[in-house]
């Protein structure tokens, strides 16, 4: 019979303050019957009476006395451990994130966190960082940049300019040096997709349409490559989000189907697991998934 050593020693500790078994079970906040059995259950447990039975007080016995300076040191020992859980379950989960998460969405994901009793606080970081991060310890889980078929998140990827194109795509082809009869238009990469997965096929179909080798540039920051689109014909490759928060015009590309993937990864699987299922909506609107 499995005994719950805790219970009976927190019953037992509160009857011997109280003297008697009824202020003792109020005091330890559970009822009469309860706080009986429990003891009882203990007393079989260690082979001896605790407490004398045969006058109104709850009077210990010579075991009881004994034993009840290591009563004590177990519930007191029981309840620092259940305030060190308190204040764990209350310790900020650090998450590394991509820059091109949104402060509202950031916002928006912490307080459905909290829903869930997880307190969320957010680093933005690189691609090539995040997963350091978790490695170093520097935070307790990140979202990393997989190739688009291994993620748990998928985010589109086109291309954006200040003028709205007139197709409903827009053909890589179409940027070839003559083609218009100005300056060479330029393709913008952000750090975020200045990962193998997606600048190495862009820079493949760059090759197989003929463009020039600086006409597919990749950029030290998101301002940086947005800069280079302002004020000019080039584009910017980004999600349908960032152009919209940017003010730029959207469109997918023509030739190849683009996209970011993303997943968690954490020192604990199971901080990986609640990014990926319980939050894992509020994740992708972050990122500016698809079915979200």
């Amino acid at each position: 019979m499995v005994v719950d050593l805790v219970g009976g020693c927190r019953a037992f500790v509160s009857v011997s303050e109280a003297g008697s078994f009824t202020a003792g079970a109020a005091l330890a906040r559970i009822p009469q019957p309860v706080a009986s059995r429990r003891i009882a259950a203990l007393e079989r447990h260690l082979g001896e009476r605790l407490f004398d039975r045969s006058s109104r007080r709850a009077t210990l016995t010579p075991f009881g006395r004994d034993l009840l300076p290591s009563a004590k040191r177990l519930v007191g020992l029981a309840e620092a451990l259940e305030h060190d859980a308190r204040r764990a379950r209350l310790r900020p989960m650090r998450v590394a994130v991509p820059d091109t998460c949104g402060v509202r969405d950031l916002a928006e994901l912490a307080a459905e966190a909290r829903e869930l009793d997880v307190h969320l606080e957010f680093r933005a970081a690189a691609p090539g960082e995040r997963a350091e991060l978790v490695r170093t310890q520097e935070v307790r889980a990140a979202l990393v940049a997989v190739p688009a078929e291994e993620g748990a998140w998928t985010v589109p990827l086109g291309l954006a300019g200040v003028a709205a194109p007139r197709a409903k795509v827009v053909h890589l082809e179409t940027l070839r040096a003559g083609r218009a009869g100005g300056p060479r238009r330029r393709v913008w990469l952000q750090p975020e997709d200045d990962v193998p997965h997606v600048r190495d096929r862009i820079l493949r179909l760059r090759d197989a349409v003929g463009l020039q080798p600086a006409q597919v540039s990749a950029a030290d920051s998101l301002t940086s490559a947005a800069a280079g689109v302002f004020g000019s014909a080039d584009l910017l490759l980004c999600s349908a989000a960032q152009a919209a928060d940017l003010g730029l015009q959207w469109r997918p590309i023509g030739e190849i189907d683009l996209a970011r993937g993303y997943d968690a990864t954490a020192a604990l699987g199971a901080d990986a697991d609640r990014l990926r299922t319980a939050l894992g909506e509020a994740v992708g609107r972050c990122l500016g998934a698809t079915g979200t």
